[in-house]
């Protein structure tokens, strides 16, 4: 069930930005480049990913939301790659939710989006182990660039940040957000 934002005229901002502001396609391209270079360095961390996502080697996923969309299609290393846009999708997902706020706010809580599903069952299933058991350890790729203690360091800061936006996503409106596990009221 999609939620109602509490900032409606926010959406709507957001959404006659995005029509407004369409990027170059060249643009789109790299960008789409560069997230599947991400998606790649942290599937390659994890080889039971890669094993799982080379069984269906040449299997086309397409995302969607809101006007923003990506193709693509796994690879014999159990990577991903671009896919070509004439080729007809194996599965297709696509997010329910059009409000960036209310996105933001349930991934904050920890919830994963309303998405519509079509297509490849078993691939579905696939991409959705992926999503419940991948992680990016964004601690050890800091540590190899600038040591342990400061990347250690650096990872509790964020982790600190990302409880105290967790509990004020979680707050009820009108309420204040909770205190922090641990501390008297």
């Amino acid at each position: 069930m999609a939620t109602q934002s509490p900032f409606p005229f926010l959406d709507d901002l957001a959404d006659r930005v995005g029509e407004a502001l369409q990027p170059p396609p060249w643009f789109v391209h790299e960008a789409q480049r560069r997230i599947v270079l991400l998606v790649n360095h942290v599937l390659m961390q994890e080889p039971e990913a890669q094993s799982r996502l080379a069984r269906h080697k040449g299997s086309v996923v397409e995302a969607h939301w809101r006007h923003f969309q990506v193709r693509v299609v796994a690879t014999p290393a159990g990577l991903l790659d671009l896919a070509d846009p004439a080729i007809t999708p194996d599965l297709t997902l696509t997010m329910v939710e059009p409000s960036p706020l209310a996105l933001a706010r349930s991934a904050l809580q920890g919830e994963k989006p309303q998405v519509r599903i079509a297509g490849d069952v078993q691939f579905a299933a696939e991409i959705n182990w992926l999503v419940d058991h991948v992680r990016w350890d964004l601690e050890e790729d800091l540590a190899r660039l600038m040591g342990d203690a400061p990347a250690h360091f650096l990872a509790q800061g964020a982790r600190g940040m990302a409880d105290a936006l967790r509990r004020f996503a979680g707050a009820a409106p009108g309420r204040p957000p909770a205190p922090p596990s641990g501390t008297a009221r």
